[in-house]
């Protein structure tokens, strides 16, 4: 059974550094960080890593009295963050007494039953503070971080490695299918469509979807499993009262997903939001179909039109061109059933397993064709390629020497002749270029665990002594 990646989400009242925290963790500046009380308006997502392990993390608007509908829809983060969420952070401030802000906040974290911890940030400023007053919240544990300085940080991921959930997909015989992309784009009519029956609720207002519906069928004998998600919105064109910004559950229909449509609106194209989008999918490495939605109101078309259009859609979405295309419209059923067609192939091509054997044999041919460029006396050399068998997505080792080398450009020559060959068209490849150790011709085993330290010493020891045949 494969794992989905864990969702972390910081929660807490506006002001206590959540969003310093999360620029912390991602040890860059993602998020605007300002001494303004609610600069954080909408959910921030990025995929973090610590020791190995990855996670999504997502930073929320800060919790207050909601003056306005506007305020209140900014609020609903909230839910939704420890509704969504694996894990949750509630951030707190130390040199701030406990305020009915903090209380409400975590009061709705512990009803999830979820791992929640206490984060108490600023503890620079904490001098004559009593922390043990926050103990009062009801969570543990306690950790105390301070951003500035970065104390705790490594303390805080290293306690989340202790308590991430061993989440596992659904029976990996199920294809499933989520369907993503800004509201009112026709994913609940597709949804529909797609299911044969009236499941979602489809109406003209932006925002009708607030959680994600499921269906399960069966195509060409494939138990399929439909999830359709709430509308991502733009950023700081949230809806008075009805649409909040709904990317933590987008987010998690990604990461349930083996392929994903991307519903854009023929009316509407080429938007920025479509395009985060399809990068979520890509970090995530899943499948992607971008689904032209609406086809059929479209006026005064004719056989040209989609020809015309279609470069003009490729070129919004060049940093994922194993993409396929797909006009539709669910209204009259137009290339509705091909969707399936298309997911099935993809589903199928991310299963492919190939030996070591062939793809060291392309791996020569490649490179042979086509060398990689680097700088003088340290030009990349590739020897020897791997699959990863306990990964969904399809993942290959490279072991060399000077891969640092490796230009983007020569890393998307690869993917391109991979699925020439082997027929990944749909599915985002992971490329791992390592380089090759001293001891083994071939890196290290991507099998076996690295010898530690102590252990290459007491086998060095043992040869010296002749107690180990060399």
């Amino acid at each position: 059974m494969s794992k989905k990646l864990p969702i972390v989400a910081l929660v807490g009242r506006a002001n206590v550094g959540k969003s310093s925290l999360f620029n912390a963790v991602l040890d860059r500046r993602e998020a605007i960080v300002s001494a303004e009380p609610g600069t954080t308006r909408d959910s921030i997502s990025a995929k973090a890593s610590w020791e190995g392990n990855n996670f999504w993390l997502v930073d929320t608007a800060g919790v207050k009295d909601a003056a306005d509908d506007f305020e209140l829809t900014i609020q609903e983060q909230i839910t939704q963050a420890v509704d969504a969420a694996d894990i949750i952070w509630v951030i707190v401030e130390a040199n701030v007494p406990i305020t009915e802000e903090d209380r409400r906040v975590a009061r709705t974290a512990l009803k999830s039953k979820k791992p929640v911890f206490l984060v108490i940030n600023k503890v620079d400023r904490a001098r004559g503070h009593d922390l043990e007053g926050f103990e009062r919240l009801g969570i543990r544990p306690i950790l105390p971080t301070s951003t500035t300085q970065n104390r705790g940080i490594a303390e805080l991921l290293d306690t989340l490695l202790e308590h991430i959930p061993h989440l596992s997909q659904p029976d990996e015989t199920s294809l499933r299918i989520a369907l993503l992309g800004r509201p009112n784009v026709g994913k609940s009519t597709l949804f529909n469509a797609l299911a044969k029956k009236q499941q979602a609720i489809v109406a003209d207002k932006a925002g009708t979807t607030r959680d994600i519906n499921r269906a399960g069928i069966r195509y060409n004998s494939v138990a399929v499993e439909l999830m359709d998600t709430a509308g991502i919105r733009r950023s700081g064109k949230i809806g008075k009262g009805i649409e909040h910004f709904s990317v933590i559950r987008s987010l998690a229909a990604i990461e349930q997903a083996d392929v994903c449509l991307l519903l854009t609106d023929v009316n509407e194209l080429g938007t920025a939001l479509d395009q985060k989008i399809a990068g979520m999918v890509e970090d995530a490495g899943k499948g992607l179909v971008i689904v032209v939605s609406k086809w059929d109101t479209v006026e005064g078309k004719d056989a040209f039109t989609r020809d015309a259009l279609a470069p003009k859609i490729a070129q919004t979405f060049d940093f994922v061109p194993w993409a396929p295309l797909l006009f539709t419209s669910a209204e009259t059923g137009q290339n509705v059933t091909k969707i399936f067609d298309i997911a099935l192939d993809i589903w199928k091509a991310r299963q492919t397993r190939l030996t070591t054997s062939e793809l060291n044999n392309w791996l020569g041919a490649v490179t042979a064709s086509h060398p990689p460029a680097g700088l003088k006396n340290r030009a990349p050399k590739l020897n020897y390629m791997v699959q990863e068998t306990d990964n969904p997505t399809p993942a290959f080792k490279i072991f060399g020497s000077h891969t640092k080398y490796v230009h983007w450009s020569y890393r998307r020559y690869m993917e391109r002749e991979l699925r020439e060959e082997f027929g990944f068209e749909g599915s985002a490849l992971q490329l791992w270029f390592i380089e090759k150790s001293g001891r083994h011709k071939h890196g290290n085993s991507p099998t076996k665990p690295e010898r530690t330290k102590t252990q290459r010493k007491i086998i060095t020891n043992k040869q010296r002594t002749g107690k180990l045949k060399k």
